[in-house]
């Protein structure tokens, strides 16, 4: 049997995280359901500090999700989770950014002018990319 997957990054702002790289891939965040979190709360499911305001909207503090507009069968889910401390070492997995007919470099400068940083630059053979690291340190690739 094959198994599906989400990809999890540990953020201590998952929901500015998730703006960002949905940004950054021209990706959706998933709205929050506002009424449902309520109804949590009031049947005791949930607690009012299991929750917080981003952008003026409820929603749950433990993280939030991001998804590819053309849905979960085009790519998985990627969901940022709160975490309290800060980023302390590299990353042992990364995510590749494939620009596809973009010019990468301008992907990365676009990256870097939302909070990206430069980590360096790197090639083999014929293929080249720029590795970066997002406004919480996590680094990715960004290629062709």
């Amino acid at each position: 049997m094959a198994y599906t997957f989400q990809v999890t990054i540990d953020s201590h702002s998952p929901h500015s995280l998730a703006d960002w790289w949905a940004d950054a891939l021209g990706w959706e965040v998933e709205p929050s359901d506002e009424a449902f979190i309520r109804r949590m709360i009031e049947e005791g499911h949930a607690r009012e500090d299991d929750t917080t305001l981003h952008n003026g909207t409820l929603v749950w503090k433990a993280g939030a999700g991001i998804r590819h507009p053309e849905g979960l069968e085009r790519a998985p889910r990627v969901l940022f989770q709160f975490v309290p401390e800060a980023k302390a070492v590299k990353n042992r997995v990364h995510l590749d950014v494939r620009t596809g007919d973009d010019d990468p470099r301008t992907v990365v400068e676009r990256l870097i002018a939302k909070g990206a940083t430069r980590l360096h630059e790197g090639n083999q053979g014929p293929f080249a990319w720029t590795t970066l690291a997002d406004p919480q340190g996590n680094e990715l690739c960004v290629s062709h």
